[in-house]
């Protein structure tokens, strides 16, 4: 089903729906200015699709373990240490 409706486009973007319908990559303005709504809804679609995995893995990490900040602390001095050494920084 298509509904007719009434627009208004600025002089930059009407000319450039008729130079797509003059080049022939489109039959008509109409086609231009739906193809562009279809690409949008898409776009739409997309970011919420992302957005829903985004909150997902928030959730998801702030939910599982975690390590507090004395056990973070010792792990990087002990990386940090095994680096040293490893590159012959040891004093």
């Amino acid at each position: 089903m298509t509904v007719k409706m009434s627009i208004s486009l600025t002089d930059q973007q009407a000319a450039y729906a008729r130079k797509q319908v003059e080049e022939g990559r489109f039959p008509s303005t109409s086609a231009v200015i739906q193809q562009a709504l279809e690409a949008k809804r898409r776009e739409d679609e997309e970011y919420a699709e992302w957005k829903a995995q985004f909150f997902d893995e928030l959730k998801r990490r702030a939910e599982g373990p975690h390590v507090s900040s004395d056990e973070m602390d010792n792990r990087i001095a002990a990386m940090l240490a095994r680096k040293r050494r490893d590159h012959g920084l040891d004093n």
